[in-house]
């Protein structure tokens, strides 16, 4: 009855350590992907703030008017046929 005992217990050590093992090279694993998706991460947050810096970039008003002037050929209307449109009030709206 001891020796069989004995043995249950040996197997269940066994079993016990080879999940430990398991659970530890998985535990690895998923940590090399978390690094890995970390400064994925972080590379596309690099990657954002350039977009952000070019598109303030391209959209700065002396650009814009710039290419409307040579590009587009536009230009600023006589000071005569401007009209300022006041704004709506609160009570006069429908």
């Amino acid at each position: 009855m001891t020796a069989r005992l004995t043995f249950i217990l040996f197997a269940a050590l066994i079993v016990c350590a080879l999940s430990l093992v398991s659970s530890q090279h998985k535990a690895r694993k998923l940590y090399v992907e978390l690094q890995k998706e970390q400064a994925a991460a972080k590379q596309l947050d690099v990657e954002w703030g350039q977009l952000q810096l070019e598109q303030g970039t391209w959209g700065t008003h002396g650009r814009i008017e710039r290419i409307a002037t040579r590009e587009l050929g536009m230009r600023l209307p006589a000071a005569n046929r401007v009209e300022v449109v006041p704004p709506l009030r609160a009570e006069t709206q429908p």
